[in-house]
């Protein structure tokens, strides 16, 4: 069976982090986190989002999901 690419989510954190000039640990202070689980989500590193960390993270930098997520298509849209 062949598989579809669909393209993928890309969690921009890490830019954000920068934009803001915001370290890992005060946003894991902020939004109540592990430094480890802000470290996946910054080198994209995580398969399932978990909405309540969205919202955390979020509320912590002040900003939209949208400015944290991105939808990356597929470069071949026949997949």
């Amino acid at each position: 069976m062949e598989t579809k690419n669909y393209g993928y989510v890309k969690v921009k954190l890490d830019e954000l982090l920068k934009q803001r000039n915001l370290s890992k640990n005060k946003l894991a202070h902020r939004a109540e986190m592990q430094r480890t689980q802000i470290n996946h989500y910054c080198r994209n590193e995580i398969s399932r989002l978990d909405i309540v960390v969205l919202a955390r993270i979020c509320s912590a930098l002040d900003c939209r999901i949208e400015d944290l997520l991105e939808y990356i298509p597929s470069a071949n849209k026949n997949d």
